[in-house]
């Protein structure tokens, strides 16, 4: 027998259903023991801070060049003792170079941006350069030793090759990698998703599907996503 609430509101046109909580799409990563993540790309550590509910006592170690982002990223986890900032990209090698930061900050890249992106995104086109640090994740992970069990997320901004580039011990150890993954090229030079499937393959990685797509609003065609790759 349908419930007479529902039964009410159909007369009226309207349809009600049991609510079910959405679950959180990082939740699969307590089966696979993660207890550290590098964060690359942390921008206002938006992945940080949904990461930080999955996880709870996990050590979260957050990367993020620009000056205005990563003031606010600390200001965020001011209160966390597991949680640590560094005020650096992560590439292929150590140096100082121009960024240009997006006025949009989540699209600022050290690459610089196509057509294609500011035709699809008109409100991240304009930029100024800031002069920040690169440093390889190799590096940084030798000297932070990390646990076993580590996921390592990459949100670079067409810069994830790089990335992976000056990492390659660290990658080989980690047991996920969450990276974004582009189906067309936003900034020039940028690797496309057969290319950082390819790079993360060959380390050891089977791709697992995506978290989020990203849709072109007028064709319905993914323009990148976040992709899931775990360990063999």
């Amino acid at each position: 027998m349908s419930h007479p609430l529902r039964t009410l509101a159909n007369l009226v046109g309207l349809d009600i259903h049991r609510y079910h909580a959405a679950p959180n799409q990082l939740a699969w990563l307590r089966t696979r023991d993660i207890n550290t993540v590098f964060d690359v790309g942390a921008n206002v550590g938006q992945f940080a801070q949904e990461i930080r509910t999955a996880l709870p006592q996990a050590h979260i170690y957050s990367f993020e060049p620009l000056s205005e982002c990563y003031s606010k990223l600390i200001h965020t986890f001011k209160h966390d003792t597991h949680f640590k900032a560094f005020n650096y990209a992560l590439g292929e090698k150590e140096e100082r170079v121009s960024m240009n930061k997006s006025s949009y900050t989540p699209s600022s890249s050290l690459r610089p941006m196509a057509n294609s992106h500011k035709e699809l995104f008109p409100h991240t086109k304009d930029s100024s350069p800031e002069t920040i640090h690169i440093r390889r994740l190799d590096d940084v992970w030798n000297e932070i030793k990390p646990a076993k069990k580590v996921l390592i997320k990459v949100d670079t901004q067409g810069y994830e090759d790089k990335v992976i580039a000056g990492g390659l011990n660290a990658f080989k150890q980690a047991e996920v990698v969450l990276i974004e993954a582009s189906f067309i090229q936003l900034y020039e030079g940028q690797p496309l998703f057969d290319d950082i499937y390819r790079q993360l393959k060959t380390l050891g990685f089977s791709y697992q599907g995506a978290l989020h797509q990203k849709l072109n609003n007028k064709t319905g065609e993914v323009i990148f996503e976040d992709a899931i790759f775990v360990r063999k």
